[in-house]
């Protein structure tokens, strides 16, 4: 087998699903309790209460505007929360990471953190997420050692927003992305939308084309993720690569207002110079959960 790794916890049929799929579900893995935790520390990230270095906060500039401008109602995404305990907890997870090992091994890296807040469609589909691979945003091999977990944080359906996915598109090259429509793939391939209640939590390869629909609901819906990988992988030169175009697009979020915080961060780090690389922040926003540092 090829992306999954010898593990007493999976069975025959999983690991067959996952190399055949690209996915796998695990059902009710995380806790009410633990969600409803992260759920606060999301607020409270979103009325201002903690300052966390190197964070990223997305606004819906509509929806901040509008009636929904209260507390949490405002981000529609906050990424890289690895300096913040209270969350990265989240990645720590013992039920996750044993999943997690089956796909990396025993020595993992956080390598991107990340709480989505899809927010109720006004109407001109900007809730949705086109189809996208993950791997795009990670310039680092082997993928087949990278896995993804992302976890529900309430029901999530085709109503308000669930992923979509292309079973068995890992199993192909990393493609271009200019930020596909919706209906730019081949609608002859059968996309398969998968419904999860609360703490439910599906493990996806990097290559997997994978997306989500509008949230037609009244609600927002917020779900919870890490990328993980082997920390045996290695930072691949964007150089002529399909990867050279999102070193651009971190290097500009670098130098803009949230670059204040990267250089916060920067200066905590030794090793990172005032003019980061984008290798060097890849390594600002990655953080050891279990096992040996190596190459990442």
């Amino acid at each position: 087998m090829s992306y999954t790794l010898d593990n007493n916890l999976l069975s025959l049929e999983q690991r067959q699903f996952y190399e055949e799929n690209g996915y796998l579900i695990i059902r009710n893995l995380v806790s009410n309790e633990d969600i409803e935790c992260f759920r606060d520390e999301f607020r409270k990230i979103c009325r201002k209460e903690v300052k966390v270095p190197g964070l990223l906060i997305m606004r819906d500039v509509s929806a901040a505007k509008s009636e929904f401008n209260t507390d949490e109602k405002i981000a529609t995404k906050i990424q890289h929360f690895q300096e913040y305990e209270e969350l990265f907890r989240y990645c720590k997870l013992p039920q996750i990471l044993k999943y997690v090992e089956c796909f990396t091994g025993p020595n993992i890296m956080a390598l991107l953190t990340m709480l989505i807040n899809k927010p109720p469609d006004p109407g001109t589909k900007t809730s949705r997420h086109p189809m996208h691979q993950d791997s795009y945003y990670f310039p680092i091999e082997p993928t087949d050692r990278i896995v993804c977990a992302w976890t529900a944080m309430e029901r999530v359906d085709r109503r308000n927003g669930c992923l979509v996915v292309f079973p068995g598109s890992h199993k192909g090259p990393l493609k271009q992305h200019e930020y596909p429509q919706w209906e730019d793939f081949d609608k002859s391939i059968p996309r398969v939308h998968l419904l999860m209640e609360k703490g439910d939590t599906v493990f996806f390869h990097p290559l997997l084309i994978h997306g989500s629909g509008m949230n037609k609901s009244e609600g927002f819906r917020k779900t919870i993720s890490c990328h993980y990988g082997s920390c045996d992988c290695h930072y691949v030169d964007v150089k002529s690569t399909i990867h050279e175009k999102i070193e651009k697009e971190m290097k500009d979020v670098a130098k803009s207002k949230h670059g204040a915080e990267i250089q916060k961060l920067v200066k905590t780090k030794d090793s990172i110079d005032s003019a980061p690389t984008v290798t060097d922040l890849l390594k600002l926003r990655s953080r050891l959960v279990k096992g040996k540092r190596g190459n990442l």
